[in-house]
């Protein structure tokens, strides 16, 4: 008797989503990028995720840079450990708060986000690409159908590395056509002298003005505009 299966492990909309995240990696390890992984509540999984890019277990392919950061507090961690260019991968549910609060900071960090995780998704935008699974069962993130979401990212990852005519993107982008700037998120590095402060950028380090604001804390996050902070983001509750 053949057993029947009710649901297709991947469905058609997380089938789109992986092929887009593996490209997405593709490129960036192309361009040299590392990858870091967290997973507060499923150490595990960061563990697995970092092993199968670094060491694949297919002969020919590529050992990919992926780090497992598992220390108690993966925002410091990502924080110290990432550059411009380099991807954050989290596993996890969508109300893991230090995950949400690493999410919304890469943007400063210059990083590329991948969350993957099931139950109750993710608001949009909360990441670059989210590779989800729309059950209740609090049990799937310990099944073999959850796991198989991220090795079919590291396959189709490395699918795209046999095609390097997609490896490579165009970097121009729609900026301001007044200062020639867009809005960027920043990450305050060092309070404000004279109303500058050092700000962590997706481009590295540098000063902006803070007159409109005024004070600015260590770790606030900015939104900066021709090289003034025009507004502070709030804490997510």
């Amino acid at each position: 008797m053949t057993a029947q299966i009710s649901a297709p492990l991947i469905d058609a909309d997380l089938a789109a989503d992986l092929a887009a995240a593996a490209l997405a990696l593709a490129r960036k390890f192309n361009a040299g990028a590392t990858l870091w992984v967290i997973s507060p509540q499923w150490e595990p999984h960061a563990h697995h995720v970092a092993v199968e890019f670094v060491h694949p277990v297919i002969m020919g392919l590529r050992a990919l840079p992926s780090v497992a950061l598992v220390e108690p507090d993966p925002v410091a961690q990502c924080r110290v450990a990432t550059r411009p260019g380099d991807v954050i991968i989290a596993v996890a549910s969508a109300d893991q708060p230090q995950v949400i609060d690493a999410m919304r900071r890469a943007p400063a960090w210059g990083a590329m986000t991948i969350w993957i995780g099931s139950g109750p998704r993710p608001p949009v935008g909360s990441a670059d690409h989210t590779l989800w699974l729309a059950s209740d069962d609090p049990m799937i993130p310990a099944t073999g159908r959850f796991v198989l979401m991220y090795h079919l990212l590291w396959e189709l990852t490395h699918v795209c590395f046999e095609h390097p005519g997609l490896l490579t993107v165009d970097s121009s982008h729609n900026v301001c056509i007044t200062c020639g700037d867009e809005g960027r998120l920043a990450e305050v590095i060092l309070p404000p002298t004279d109303n500058q402060a050092l700000v962590r950028t997706d481009t590295g380090e540098e000063l902006v003005d803070t007159t409109v604001l005024g004070d600015v804390d260590v770790n606030d996050l900015l939104l900066v505009h021709g090289g003034t902070a025009i507004t502070r983001l709030e804490e997510v509750q």
